[in-house]
């Protein structure tokens, strides 16, 4: 592939869809967690398999990003997969927190804009379960208010929605916002949504509900990480 030469360093090109690269991932699977793992391809030549510990194919092209650079370093295939194996994410980053009733699974995750919830709604969708359960807490009025539809739309994609009291951070509610709207918007769109304002009451609520193999995400940048430990055995 050709690129624009704005510098004379070394380009290292790499992708998943578009093969005319440098670096190429294919054969990709997805075990029962949702992690991947893939074949690379350095200039049409299997170098190996690669598994990963962290869910969604984003990761997989950021995995094959860091790989790319390290074989370019010289660093061995052995040491890059024994890396690889062992990362299990950033903090609040699909972050595991424990069971409910040892077979629903929670997790947290500081996603708090549209974009990086549906890239952690496509990561649970890798996952094997029964039901989705989001508990989403919306961050700051003005971007609830500015992105109200997006949020809607994104958060269609779990099977449970239940939408905590916005978190205002910084701000003071002169938008004329609220969780309600979130919740009605939801509704509008077809899928039903809960506003459950009181962490207990959420709690209480989740754990009566959840059925068998379920899973359950606590999302936001605010205080919903609070959430999961009330959940969990």
């Amino acid at each position: 592939m050709d690129l624009p030469k704005y510098t004379n360093a070394k380009t290292i090109t790499y992708g998943i869809t578009n093969k005319n690269v440098d670096f190429l991932a294919t054969n990709i699977l997805f075990d029962n967690d949702g992690f991947a793992s893939f074949d690379v391809y350095f200039n049409n030549k299997l170098l190996s398999n690669f598994k990963l510990s962290v869910p969604g194919m984003h990761n997989v092209l950021n995995a094959l990003a860091c790989i790319s650079l390290c074989i370019k370093y010289g660093i061995t295939i052995k040491s890059i997969k024994k890396a690889l194996i062992k990362f299990t994410g950033a903090h609040r980053r699909f972050e595991f927190k424990g069971k409910i009733n040892k077979s629903i699974s929670v997790y947290d995750d500081y996603g708090h804009h549209p974009t990086e919830i549906l890239a952690t709604a496509k990561s649970l969708m890798n996952k094997k379960f029964n039901k989705s359960w989001v508990v989403f807490q919306p961050h700051t009025y003005s971007r609830t208010k500015n992105l109200l539809d997006d949020f809607a739309n994104t958060l269609l994609n779990f099977d449970n929605i239940i939408i905590l009291d916005i978190y205002a951070a910084r701000e003071k509610n002169t938008y004329g916002i609220s969780s309600k709207d979130l919740v009605d918007k939801i509704i509008s769109l077809g899928k039903d949504a809960k506003y459950i304002p009181n962490f207990d009451e959420c709690a209480s609520y989740v754990k009566n509900n959840v059925q068998e193999n379920d899973i359950v995400m606590t999302l936001g940048a605010g205080t919903v990480t609070e959430i999961g430990p009330m959940l969990i055995d």
